[in-house]
């Protein structure tokens, strides 16, 4: 199959948007499974530091994070292409079904090596949870209102990130740590209920050939490379035998996939897709955002358990500021968006404001109060709720109707990817700084017990050490870390410069799907493939 560069459908394509009972019943049962999505994201920030303490010790506290984030960037190209070929809604259940088992076994966890595994299976849900809701907005609400319902989504991430860190203290504090993975089963258990009973979308039914060959070369040539910046330099030094074979690995299955994407007669992320600039510009300001929000969100908990000394619960707490910020402006830029129909001006002022919240955070010290580490939270929250919803709107604007779940998907995995790269960047860098930094701050005889900087150190286990030990350690996270968000700024400052090229599409009024219809197969536009039933 030859496919043509996608262009942007006139706003008179697809039939009438639907409201009413229905469309609200939708949107719940689509919140519902972004919330856990979202919730497993920063639920487990706050745990980590007991996490690790107790299965294995600090070195290990990114893999918790990147598999989780790589299982979910690399299922979620696949999830979008068999979405726009045979329908979402069955995908979206067994995405939700695969997220629950893993957080039951995830919380069964004996070892750091089965966590790290089961979370990998969560994260195969999650890709299906994330992409499948943002595409079905897509189908039944129109790209002018869209930006609104984003906002609105967007809100239940931020919820989910005001909550997930207070539960997710909560439970390391007051029940167990495992928690934090058993919340979820209830939540998505009545999501799914919701969805099934809700959700009533066309069908189609049309012989397609899934590129399985292309989506298992994507997803192990990521590997390859998240595994390159996760282990190089810390426990490989670079240039070494298995660096050396992890990027030539990485490079080679990368090309082999662009090869079998240009061949393929449904290729998983079709090689015409980048000739859309808007496409080509919101997957690398996605990735640069992803890049820096999750490195952010994840290190954030331990500078504030570390060199803070907060609980669990009161680092939660303290990440608030961030929380709201995104809340704030994803929700008003939603509704802004609405109202002007224009959504450039958005990630511009979004990504300059998340560069100084990066370079704000790169200055807190032991010696940091409250309120100036909750100003310069709330600047990064304010910039990154600027961009994040924007980025889905524009780009599914931009693109057919046929390409609706495939671009969603790009969007989404660009961003993930970010986040892969972000956690293992930003940890190599720190356990990279934290064992330089260490000999200069301990005295002799503490870093014996310390070989090569390898801490495996709990919050609480440092609280017990002597005060000399414990302040040469503060000293030592807290320059690491300063490192880490410091090295977040220039990729921010090159998100800011590409968000001028984003070219603005005129928002269509119409959506692609009328969810009012009494008869699902008539309520498809005509040659387009409906969402499934």
């Amino acid at each position: 199959m030859t496919v043509t560069a996608p262009q942007a459908e006139s706003p008179q394509d697809g039939p009438p948007e639907a409201g009413g009972r229905r469309l609200r019943l939708i949107l719940a049962g689509l919140m519902l499974g972004m919330l856990l999505a979202a919730l497993d994201q920063t639920i487990v920030a706050t745990a980590l530091p007991t996490i690790a303490g107790d299965l294995g010790g600090l070195n290990h506290l990114s893999w918790v994070v990147t598999a989780y984030i790589l299982a979910s960037t690399i299922s979620t190209p696949l999830y979008g292409k068999l979405g726009d070929l045979y329908g979402r809604k069955k995908l979206y259940q067994a995405a939700i079904v695969i997220f629950l088992v893993g957080s039951a076994l995830s919380g069964l966890s004996q070892s750091m090596a089965q966590l790290i595994g089961f979370r990998a299976i969560q994260g195969v849900g999650a890709g299906g949870l994330i992409v499948g809701a943002l595409a079905i907005i897509g189908d039944v609400v129109s790209p002018r209102e869209r930006g609104r319902y984003m906002g609105v989504f967007m809100g239940v991430f931020g919820l989910a990130s005001v909550a997930g860190p207070l539960l997710g203290g909560f439970f390391t504090e007051s029940l167990s740590w495992r928690w934090v993975f058993y919340i979820n089963l209830p939540i998505g258990a009545f999501a799914l209920f919701v969805v099934a009973g809700s959700l009533r979308l066309p069908r189609h039914r049309t012989q397609h050939s899934v590129d399985y060959l292309g989506a298992a070369l994507l997803a192990l040539g990521v590997t390859a490379i998240i595994l390159l910046t996760t282990w190089g330099g810390t426990q490989y030094a670079w240039g070494s035998a298995p660096t050396v074979i992890l990027a030539i690995a990485g490079v080679a299955l990368i090309a082999a996939f662009v090869a079998v994407e240009r061949r393929a007669s449904e290729p998983i992320l079709p090689p015409a897709l980048f000739t859309n600039s808007v496409f080509s510009v919101t997957s690398i300001v996605g990735f640069i955002v992803g890049f820096a929000m999750f490195g952010a969100i994840v290190y954030l908990p331990l500078f504030l358990q570390t060199v803070d000394g907060a609980s669990p619960t009161v680092s939660g707490l303290r990440m608030l500021p961030l929380m709201g910020g995104l809340l704030l402006t994803s929700v008003g830029s939603g509704q802004l968006i609405a109202r002007w129909g224009r959504y450039k001006v958005f990630p511009i002022v979004g990504t300059a404001t998340m560069t100084l919240g990066l370079y704000l955070l790169s200055l807190m010290s032991a010696a940091t109060t409250h309120w100036e580490s909750s100003l310069y939270m709330l600047v990064l929250g304010l910039g990154l709720g600027l961009v994040m919803q924007v980025l889905v709107v524009a780009v599914q604007n931009a693109v057919p109707y046929r390409f609706l779940g495939t671009a969603t998907s790009a969007a989404t995995f660009f961003r993930s990817i970010g986040g892969s790269f972000g956690v293992a960047v930003f940890g190599a860098i720190f356990t990279a700084t934290l064992r330089d930094n260490l000999p200069k701050y301990l005295p002799p005889e503490a870093l014996d017990k310390v070989p090569h900087g390898n801490v495996s150190f709990n919050p609480a286990q440092l609280k017990a050490l002597p005060a000399p030990i414990h302040n040469g350690f503060v000293e030592a996270f807290a320059h690491s870390l300063q490192t880490v968000f410091l090295v977040g700024v220039p990729f921010g400052v090159l998100a800011f410069v590409l968000t001028w090229f984003l070219k603005e599409v005129p928002l269509r009024t119409q959506a692609h799907v009328d969810v009012g219809a009494e008869s699902p197969a008539a309520a498809t536009p005509a040659g387009q493939p409906g969402a499934g039933s």
